[in-house]
């Protein structure tokens, strides 16, 4: 009957075969969904900020039949193309840049053939925003009229910026930085700042740099903000709301005494006080009034008013000013020009004075006059000012007869006392229309006085230096320099640091030396960098900043470290296992570890090891454990290895571990997944007994919550349960079984052997589908059990003897990890330092 119940078996599995042979099924594309990144590409979207390159996807499919599948991408006619596919693989990469503001969608067809059958689906890939784009101005940059005469507080223009971002990124404000304007930051509504006024005889033109600024948005993992600036330019329209003035006043005329009537003596300019729009000026002349002669010289002097009015374009006069000119009759030229003091002529003026005056400031501590003792034209001149530069100038330019001589600050900035302790200039007055052209020179010298106008300055704005970890506290890090050019205790420095990073190092005041703390222990795997700012200020407090980085060195001054110098591994042929040590070191190449077996036990060496990850495998060859015991000549399994781990420092360090490797075949164990964990930790009982453990704390937590809950419940509801008669079912009788006394028993591997011959047949899974996607799995009949029973494994269960095999090198354990010190505990070290060596100094004075 056993063999009868085979043959009708082998028949149905022929039969299935056979009919799935026939049958030839399309591929498909696995559907998980618009957040899968691996299907069919369904709803799947990408940020525009992607990098090309990148791997954005991987198309994933499967064919009924098992056949290998390959995948394509394409677009439509005259798209731009901007993904590739791996047709083995189905990774998708994007090969060309995304932009959201052009194309915000992408149509692509994919598809997926095994070599007959090829499906084909459109599919839509979204383009994702991201805070890329800046603002764009509509209307800027400007220019636009406005009446000096409008009001505070009114609006005279509306700013419009576009950002094509979305959401926070394409949101736009309005900022802007002027005394007399103000912008509304979200409509970009300009206005007069209130209880400000245009004035256009103060200025005609005004340039206001507006900046419109996102809301900010990622780009490329970061939070970023975009902004741009624009100019608008305000021309103040002028309005008549200023008097008429006379232009050099006041105003002198001469006249030869030879004069005949109707000579031009003296001419009167005056002009309307709003240039912007200026209105006509009318001139209306008094009459003049006369004085006698003071000597036995007959002078005649008159001093006529001048009224002078504008007039409105329909001819009617308006608003008006009036001044007085002096006309005298005077002789001929006979009288050079001569300068005066408080005391009679002078031709040396001196001044001492602060440097950096206010610009159209007077210098008031030089009583200057000039003066002409002729008449008329021969006593106008004119009046210069010859020196350095632009600093000063001279006012009145042109005199008739007389005037009292102003000396105006043209350039501030200029008059610097570390530039020039003192000034000299000529003032020279020369006649204009006289044949003579007499002269005069004085001499103006004004000494400056130093004001602390500098603040110090560095010889950078940053700072970099680099010190080697390990350094004893108290080593120089870098030298800081700052000047100050003003004299006296002005120029005195100073120098501090302050900052975050700043609490391991100090500073000479005086010299700028940075050094670190006598404590100080730098250390590169702790902190590698550190930055912070240093000061410069004079006695007034005037300073300067600069920035501080500081970079400490790393040293190869950790060696590779195994967790355990001795390791047990069981190694299943076909998979490697692995080692792993660490180094310590802040930096490449110093913490890069590579491994090597140094040697191995028995020597026949079977092993290769990865250099860079320490994964350890069986060699190419070595497919089962026959191969091995060909090899060896020996049925034992265990192999120990001496494995080294060295860094890529300068000097290299090295430490080695010993690793004792179980060899086993995979094989199909009865009882499941514990009982493949029993066998492959057969070796590790504390391990079972751990699983174990905790299988029974969960049971038991589990139960006390049941109880507790139906507890809770009962008293709840107030209610007295009624007893229930449990009634107990017959024991099944079970079937005695008798041990054969005369049969060998089990060992632990056969305890776990799957009987055959005693369960139906089951369904084997395997993994036959070859494009890698792990997806769809075929189910085959598994064959008849044989006839007789399985041999023997080749590992027998018996206590294998570890030999550890020798080898010149040295065990390093694992480092343990430094001391954590505080900065309270190394300031108390360093105070107990201190009163050690004053101890220490008192006691030698003593002796």
């Amino acid at each position: 009957m056993k063999h009868v119940r085979i043959l009708h078996l082998l028949l149905l599995f022929v039969f299935v075969h056979a009919c799935f042979a026939q049958a030839d099924f399309a591929p498909y594309f696995y559907d998980n969904g618009p957040y899968s990144y691996n299907g069919n590409l369904a709803l799947f979207s990408l940020s525009e900020d992607t990098a090309v390159g990148t791997q954005i996807y991987r198309l994933n499919g499967t064919d009924p039949e098992g056949q290998e599948v390959r995948y394509g991408l394409s677009f439509d006619p005259g798209s731009k193309e901007y993904f590739r596919v791996d047709p083995k693989s189905g990774n998708i990469t994007l090969v060309e840049k995304l932009d959201r503001e052009k194309q915000d969608s992408i149509d692509v067809l994919v598809s997926i053939t095994d070599g007959q059958s090829k499906v084909v689906e459109r599919v839509t890939i979204f383009v994702m925003d991201a805070n890329d784009e800046k603002p764009e101005f509509q209307n800027m940059p400007a220019i636009i009229d406005v009446l000096e005469t409008t009001e505070s507080g009114s609006s005279i223009y509306k700013v419009e910026a576009v950002d094509r971002d979305t959401g926070s990124g394409g949101s736009v404000t309005y900022y802007l930085q002027s005394t007399l304007f103000a912008i509304d930051r979200h409509s970009g509504v300009l206005r007069i700042k209130s209880g400000e006024m245009l004035d256009y005889e103060k200025a005609k033109t005004h340039f206001v740099i507006v900046i419109a600024k996102d809301g900010g948005g990622s780009f490329n993992g970061k939070e970023q903000f975009m902004s741009s600036s624009a100019t608008l330019t305000i021309n103040v329209i002028d309005a008549q709301d200023t008097l008429p003035s006379f232009i050099g006043t006041p105003y002198f005329g001469y006249v030869y005494e030879i004069s005949v009537p109707g000579s031009e003596i003296f001419t009167v300019e005056a002009r309307d006080g709003d240039v912007g729009n200026p209105n006509p000026i009318h001139k209306i002349p008094n009459r003049p009034m006369f004085t006698d002669s003071k000597s036995d010289k007959y002078t005649l002097t008159f001093t006529p008013s001048v009224q002078a009015s504008e007039v409105s374009p329909e001819g009617r006069l308006m608003d008006y000013e009036v001044t007085t000119v002096v006309i005298r009759v005077v002789d001929l030229n006979n009288n050079p020009p001569t300068f005066y003091g408080e005391n009679g002529p002078q031709s040396t003026f001196e001044l001492t004075m602060y440097e950096h005056p206010p610009e159209g400031e007077i210098l008031r501590g030089l009583k200057i006059t000039v003066n002409d003792s002729d008449q008329g034209a021969n006593a106008k001149f004119n009046l210069r000012l010859i020196g350095p530069g632009r600093m000063l100038r001279v006012v009145p330019q042109t005199v008739l007869n007389e005037a009292q001589v102003t000396i105006l600050v043209e350039d501030s900035a200029a008059m610097d006392y570390e530039k020039y302790h003192f000034l000299t200039y000529k003032l020279l007055a020369v006649e204009i229309d006289t044949p003579e052209k007499f002269s005069a020179t004085a001499d103006i010298v004004i000494h400056l006085l130093d004001t602390n106008d500098n603040a110090p300055k560095f010889s950078s704005d940053y700072y970099i230096a680099r010190i080697p970890e390990n350094s004893p506290g108290g080593s120089n890090v870098v030298t800081v320099t700052a000047f100050d050019p003003d004299s006296g205790p002005w120029g005195e420095v100073k120098y501090s640091i302050y900052g975050s990073g700043a609490e391991l190092f100090l500073i000479k005041p005086d010299s700028g030396i940075i050094y670190t703390q006598p404590w100080a222990s730098l250390d590169a795997e702790v902190r590698s960098k550190y930055n912070f700012y240093v000061k410069a200020e004079d006695t007034e407090g005037k300073y300067s900043l600069a920035e501080v980085f500081v970079t400490v060195l790393d040293l190869n001054d950790h060696s590779p470290a195994f967790y355990d110098n001795f390791l047990e591994k069981t190694m299943v042929i076909g998979t490697p296992v692995k080692i792993e040590a660490v180094d310590d070191d802040a930096e490449v190449p110093n913490n890069v570890i590579e491994y090597a077996i140094m040697k191995a036990e028995p020597e026949n060496n079977i092993f290769d090891i990865n250099a860079d990850t320490g994964e350890i495998m069986l060699k190419s060859y070595i497919k089962s454990m026959a191969i091995i015991q060909n090899i060896t000549k020996k049925r034992d399994c265990t192999w120990s290895l001496v494995v080294q781990a060295r860094d890529r420092g300068h000097p290299s360090l090295t430490t080695t571990a010993v690793v004792k490797i179980d060899i086993t075949e995979a094989t199909q164990l009865k009882g499941g997944p514990l009982g493949s964990f029993l066998m492959q930790n057969r070796n590790k009982p504390l391990q079972i007994l751990g699983m174990l453990a905790g299988i029974i704390s969960l049971m038991i937590i589990v139960t006390v919550l049941i109880s507790t809950a139906t507890f809770m419940r009962n008293k709840k509801s107030n209610r007295i349960l009624p007893n229930r008669r449990v009634k107990r079912r017959p024991k099944t009788q079970h079937t005695w079984l008798f041990k054969n006394p005369l049969k060998r028993p089990e060992t632990n591997e056969q305890k776990f052997k799957v009987k055959e011959e005693e369960r139906e047949p089951e369904v084997i899974v395997e993994n036959v589908n070859h494009n890698n996607n792990a997806g769809r799995i075929l189910r085959r009949w598994p064959p008849p059990p044989p006839p007789c029973a399985p041999p023997p494994p080749f590992c027998l269960p018996v206590e294998r003897q570890w030999v550890v095999p020798t080898v010149s090198a040295t065990v390093a354990p694992k480092p343990l990890k430094k001391a954590v010190v505080t900065r309270q505990d190394s300031v108390n070290k360093a105070l107990v330092s201190e009163l050690k060596m004053k101890l220490e100094q008192k006691r030698k004075s003593g002796h």
